[in-house]
């Protein structure tokens, strides 16, 4: 079972190399279906800015420093 996770994981490398920052931290809320990723620890975003996909971009003076994924599970390929 070990196997098929990391095998899974390891779909999202392309991705994640592809994203400009070096260091990425992930939280998952299930009960919410929130997944925040931040790009910086610790940040204090003083902005945000809601898109029209549910999904919301922080700012720390005018740096992207994390974004938060609303309804997070219904992105999910079936």
């Amino acid at each position: 079972m070990a196997g098929i996770e990391i095998e899974r994981m390891l779909t999202l490398v392309p991705q994640l190399l592809q994203i400009p920052h070096s260091r990425i931290w992930t939280t998952y809320d299930e009960q919410g279906d929130v997944l925040y990723i931040n790009f910086k620890k610790p940040s204090h975003a003083d902005d945000s800015e809601l898109m029209d996909d549910d999904v919301i971009v922080r700012y720390e003076e005018g740096e992207i420093v994390g974004i938060t994924i609303l309804n997070a599970s219904k992105r999910a390929p079936q």
